[in-house]
């Protein structure tokens, strides 16, 4: 559901284990310059009264009475009811924390939370990257449309949601789309999120290098050496990064088998896309081998890395026919061919986050007003 013209103004906070980042949505757009507060992960007092004052600074800069309070917070959590569980960056809301019922007392709005994940995919698939693939097939003729999104963002952590004909998939635990915990293809072990994150990829470096991980460089930085832009270990940078998409790109495979539908990353580690998402397609190409050694495919679509101009255009191309109705001389149109794209987020992980939540919002609000 769109609510670009919609008049009705959501308040919003994206928040991190450090900073607590306050706004408010109305038409899909960001209406108040963001108001940055600490989040006090140690001080539950300090942390909730930051949280009321954010809103309440951003109440202040409102020319209408907003309609809800919609906002990201770490989980685990139990989202439907507004309650905050045992966090690993916000330690002390350890035992649980009625938070949305808080709010709602406070401020007198209906207050929805969800993880952020969850919402960063949700405003990809209402204003993002979503809409963006079905207008650029629908320009190059080919009646195919996609229904279904698996949004990822890469960061800190690796964390995911999913979209199915348009509405937002939480799980009846609140915890659809946790890909962080799928195992890891390069170190079995461990959770994917070893490498499909900040830490993996400093991790890959550190080691090809001899070094300490606390001593590796930034991954903006890494990612600059291996670009040629700064002196280092180009062939460290490039295998770091290279590792990490290699996890990802396995994650998302086993993800998809299930999901089926469009692919689009966002976070901070997105902005190494050049780098790192031939890496990613080739991997989610890839073959399996029987023991016999006969190959087959990973995957049975083919998958399309949509930040390549030529990869685009196979992605976009039909392959529609027509076919007769055996017995009659009808004919009927068919698409053999399955596809899948994976792309970069186009809008960026905060604002899908924001629009997603505005629109999660409106959404709850117009049906409980049914």
């Amino acid at each position: 559901m769109k609510y670009g013209s919609d008049k009705r103004i959501v308040m919003t906070l994206d928040a991190g284990g450090t900073n607590f980042v306050f706004s408010a949505i109305q038409g899909n757009e960001q209406i108040v310059d963001e108001i940055r507060l600490d989040a006090n992960a140690d001080n539950l007092e300090k942390s909730l009264s930051n949280i009321v004052e954010g809103f309440i600074q951003v109440k202040n800069k409102l020319s209408g009475e907003p309609s809800a309070i919609s906002f990201a917070f770490p989980g685990p959590a139990d989202y439907p009811n507004g309650i905050i569980g045992d966090l690993g960056n916000l330690p002390a809301y350890k035992g649980g924390v009625a938070l949305g019922p808080m709010l709602k007392e406070k401020f007198g709005l209906p207050v929805f939370i969800n993880n952020d994940g969850d919402l960063y995919a949700y405003g990809e698939a209402i204003a993002g990257f979503l809409p963006l693939v079905n207008n650029k097939l629908e320009k190059a003729g080919n009646p195919k449309r996609y229904n279904n999104l698996f949004g990822l963002t890469l960061g800190t952590g690796f964390g995911g949601g999913i979209v199915r004909n348009g509405g937002l998939y939480l799980g009846d635990n609140s915890m659809a789309g946790e890909i962080w915990l799928l195992r890891n293809k390069l170190s079995p072990d461990e959770n994917v999120e070893e490498h499909a994150s900040i830490r993996g990829v400093q991790k890959v470096y550190a080691e090809k290098n001899g070094i300490k991980k606390e001593d590796a460089p930034s991954p903006k930085e890494i990612f600059e050496i291996a670009s040629g832009k700064l002196n280092g270990n180009k062939l460290a940078a490039v295998e770091a990064y290279k590792q990490m998409a290699q996890a990802v790109g396995d994650a998302i495979s086993n993800a998809i088998t299930l999901l089926d539908g469009i692919v689009v990353i966002g976070g901070g580690l997105s902005g190494a896309s050049s780098l790192f998402m031939p890496f990613l397609v080739d991997e989610m190409n890839s073959d399996f081998v029987k023991a016999d050694g006969t190959k087959f495919r990973r995957l049975s679509a083919e998958v399309y890395n949509l930040e390549d101009e030529t990869e685009t255009e196979k992605f976009l191309e039909s392959k529609a026919k027509e076919i007769n109705v055996y017995g009659t001389n009808k004919k009927i149109t068919y698409d053999p061919s399955q596809k899948i794209g994976v792309g970069i987020s186009k809008i960026g992980t905060s604002k899908a986050i924001s629009i997603g939540a505005y629109a999660f919002a409106l959404n709850k609000l117009d049906s409980l007003s049914k």
